[in-house]
């Protein structure tokens, strides 16, 4: 849930990135990271663990603009993907305000997606946090290797409900924009909904 700072002038919302290990979440926060200017960010911090890591960082996006005369400020993190880290995704997932699930489109993967898509609804639901209450969007990364899962295929498996969906190639960048500012126009207009026109 947004989180509105009167002092400060902001509002404060969390986006989560969230998928099986090595899908490519770490990959999309740095890419993202690298393509926004200095003046606008914070330092990225990460959380190693030992074989995974959880990274944060926040920024103020200019093409944003203020709403009543708040700022507003994106806080963007990603869960470690690993399975005994589940702990550690449910405490990132609470207050999100969107997720980006990262799908992997190996063909030997596509279990690790379905276990990782279950792992994050019984997680947003113990945050108490209903689904159709938070902006999703899925990205199917890793669409230039062989061997991949068709879209149709991937959209049939992860995405019954039809939220937004987009092939990506988190290392080179293809797609990360893109899935991004679908999910920061839906997290917006969802908190412009709550605290009125």
């Amino acid at each position: 849930m947004a989180v509105i700072k009167y002092a400060s002038r902001e509002i404060v919302c969390k986006i989560v990135y969230y998928g099986p290990g090595r899908a490519g979440k770490t990959t999309n926060v740095k890419y993202l990271f690298s393509r926004i200017p200095e003046q606008r960010k914070s330092d990225i911090i990460s959380m190693a663990t030992k074989q995974d890591r959880t990274l944060f960082f926040d920024f103020m996006p200019v093409e944003l603009g203020s709403f009543k005369n708040f700022n507003t400020r994106l806080q963007i993190y990603t869960v470690p993907g690993q399975v005994v880290y589940d702990s550690t995704r449910k405490l990132v997932l609470r207050g999100a305000d969107g997720v980006v699930f990262v799908a992997d489109s190996m063909k030997s993967r596509l279990e690790d997606n379905i276990w990782s898509w279950e792992n994050m609804l019984e997680n947003l639901e113990e945050n108490n946090i209903k689904l159709e209450d938070v902006p999703v969007v899925l990205e199917y990364n890793k669409r230039d290797l062989d061997n991949i899962i068709p879209l149709e295929d991937l959209d049939n498996q992860l995405n019954p409900d039809n939220y937004p969906s987009f092939p990506s190639i988190a290392t080179t960048g293809e797609g990360i924009i893109e899935v991004f500012k679908t999910i920061g126009t839906e997290v917006l207009k969802q908190v412009k909904n709550k605290l009125g026109d």
